[in-house]
């Protein structure tokens, strides 16, 4: 296979551009110098076919439903790994031994509380206010408790500040959700681990401690393991942006999390159980809301079927839904909406029209039926995708970091196709309804052209 791909201009003008191929196979066509030697850019509006960067992280491919985390598949770290080693594997690159855990938990642990003085900052803000604004404005405060300066200097500073980030954003989701419904914020304990003692800071109270079922744990466990990275979508491709221009994994992380906010990404399963509330209180089956579906009926999407990246299934989809049906047998919720997703599940799923696009549940599907039988308010939604994303937003981070001195900041180019170059009108004229539209604008009047400099 040739090494280089040849491009031809409508001047008959050719230009050889180097082919870049990946370890898994994947090509792609190298353009870094185009503009410099042809004077052309490439136009790809989204960054679709665009590869941003090279990384070692994850590995996706959408054609078979393959995501492996470091090259181990991503089936097998969930039979095997907690999100925490999961944690590990996606930042440092290899699975921890029993040191590396042991002391990567001590430090979970140690700055798993929040400052007393930073607790005072949830005051500041009014009940209704939206848990991620207060998560991301909280991920910027962190950074004057947790760092004394704006770099990290070691290889044990990042460590330490990656457990502090992973910790503390789980204790500020739970304290923002306590502040919500205007209860006491509560404090972790030293004694629970990951998923558990942020499950103890949601729900219990003062008089009351809550202990979550085994079944709880586990699906929370697998839900926050199945986001901790997914490539470059628009959240982590926001932290690799704001981390090229050198700076901090805070403030990185914080614009990450504002990325992740909108709707079309963060939002999915959240918007999975706004159809599920739909279908309810509109007193429909499923079949009829399937039926206007795939008539295409105004404002009724199947939302949760169907992924970007997926052109087959979504192999988190898989786990998630063994873990989905365990907990809502465990728990015999009694919650209309979760009956529905299991119907509509069903019903989508024995529909050629669906089968025939190999449109399948995703991982949002199941993921919003587990966050609601926890008791997890659909307003919560994103914020749990935060804490789930957090390692791989780190690791991301930690790529551009390495890079040192020979890193590049990012600074895409663009069309422009607003207006040419025009006179200048005066207020006086703009006052008067005057336009440079056959107006002729006195030599007096127009601002002075700009001058080359000198030396």
């Amino acid at each position: 296979m040739t090494d280089k791909a040849i491009l031809t201009f409508p001047d008959g003008q050719a230009y050889d551009l180097p082919i870049v191929v990946g370890s898994e196979g994947e090509r792609a066509v190298n353009i870094q110098k185009l503009r410099a030697d042809t004077g052309y850019i490439t136009l790809d509006d989204g960054y679709t076919n665009t590869g941003s960067c090279e990384s070692k992280i994850t590995f996706i491919d959408g054609e078979e439903g393959i995501l492996r985390y470091r090259g181990y598949r991503v089936e097998d770290i969930a039979r095997h790994c907690s999100f925490i080693e999961t944690a590990q594997l996606v930042i440092w690159g290899e699975l921890p031994t029993a040191e590396d855990r042991t002391r990567f938990s001590d430090l979970l642990t140690e700055n798993s509380a929040l400052p007393e003085d930073f607790r005072r900052h949830f005051e500041a803000f009014p009940p209704h206010a939206h848990p991620m604004s207060i998560l991301s404005a909280m991920i910027n405060a962190l950074q004057s408790y947790d760092l004394p300066g704006l770099t990290i200097e070691s290889d044990e500073q990042f460590e330490q500040v990656s457990a502090a980030l992973i910790s503390k954003v789980r204790t500020i989701a739970a304290a923002a959700y306590k502040s919500s419904i205007g209860e006491p914020i509560i404090y972790p304990r030293y004694d629970l681990r990951y998923v558990e003692n942020f499950l103890h800071m949601m729900f219990s109270r003062p008089y009351r401690d809550y202990v979550p079922s085994a079944e709880a744990t586990s699906a929370l466990n697998l839900f926050l393991l199945l986001h901790a990275d997914h490539e470059q979508n628009c959240s982590t491709s926001t932290v690799r942006m704001v981390a090229s221009g050198e700076a901090s994994l805070y403030a990185s992380v914080a614009a990450g999390v504002c990325a992740l906010w909108g709707k079309l990404h963060g939002g999915a399963n959240q918007a999975v159980m706004e159809m599920l509330t739909l279908i309810q209180n509109s007193g429909m089956s499923t079949k009829e809301y399937v039926a206007k579906v795939k008539n295409r009926e105004q404002g009724i999407k199947l939302m949760g079927f169907g992924h970007r990246v997926y052109r087959n299934f979504d192999p988190r989809a898989v786990l998630i839904k063994s873990a989905a049906d365990n907990l809502l047998d465990a728990l015999k919720i009694s919650d209309p909406r979760l009956d529905i997703a299991r119907e509509l599940e069903a019903t989508a799923l024995a529909d050629d029209y669906f089968i025939s696009r190999k449109l399948y549940p995703n991982v949002d599907f199941y993921s919003g039926i587990i966050l609601t039988a926890l008791g997890i308010p659909t307003e919560m939604f994103t914020v749990m995708f935060a804490m789930g994303r957090m390692p791989g937003w780190i690791a991301n981070w930690k790529e551009i970091h390495d890079v040192g001195a020979s890193s590049r900041i990012y600074r895409p180019r663009q069309i422009y196709n607003g207006p040419t170059d025009r006179e200048w009108v005066n207020r006086f004229q703009r006052e008067k309804g005057m336009t440079t539209g056959g107006f002729k604008v006195p030599e007096e009047l127009r601002a002075p052209k700009p001058q080359a400099p000198t030396a």
